[in-house]
């Protein structure tokens, strides 16, 4: 059976990431990812989780203390754009993921842009370790969506094919704008 956008982007950090890894979770949201990403890197390992709302640190503050996983999580209430501010300059990732869109069941008015998703896709991107992923989930049927989905594929398509493979993996024939998943894994090696 196919898997949807946001379920095949946690089938791909759960063959990626292991004990010990550094990851960030761009858009904590609900807390959903923060603590997948806990449980894989684990007590070893990191997760720095971003988010605007205090609604959604404080929603996955309680899951995280409910599952006992806080020990190796840092989050921040700020946007996404700023994580070189609060991480350490030489940091490797393993993997970061991103729910663009809005908090589900929050303020709906409160959306990521096209132009901060951008800054920290850039920031992101030279942190990978070889095979590490950036996963964007894309929901874009909302006002703003379209733009930021726009935004991100011309700009993920430009990316060079020695450094990086991008795939975008998406349902063609559903309605409502089913949310599509961007995986971009740096190379192992340089190759065309």
């Amino acid at each position: 059976m196919l898997e949807n956008a946001l379920h095949y982007s946690r089938t791909l950090l759960k063959n990626t990431l292991v004990p010990g890894d550094i990851v960030i979770d761009a858009t904590i949201g609900n807390g959903n990812d923060t603590v997948l990403l806990a449980t894989l890197v684990g007590k070893t390992g990191k997760v720095y989780g971003f988010d605007l709302q205090e609604q959604a640190i404080k929603k996955t503050k309680e899951k995280l203390l409910l599952t006992g996983l806080t020990d190796q999580v840092v989050l921040f209430q700020q946007g996404h754009e700023t994580l070189s501010s609060v991480l350490p300059e030489n940091t490797l990732l393993a993997g970061a993921i991103f729910n663009l869109g809005y908090l589900p069941k929050g303020d709906k008015t409160i959306i990521t842009k096209a132009e901060t998703t951008l800054i920290a896709i850039k920031e992101i991107l030279p942190r990978l370790r070889k095979g590490g992923l950036l996963l964007l989930v894309v929901y874009y049927g909302h006002e703003g969506g379209k733009e930021e989905k726009e935004t991100v594929l011309n700009y993920v398509q430009t990316l060079p094919q020695m450094n990086y493979t991008v795939l975008r993996y998406d349902f063609l024939n559903q309605k409502n704008n089913p949310p599509l998943l961007i995986a971009i894994e740096k190379k192992e090696r340089n190759d065309n």
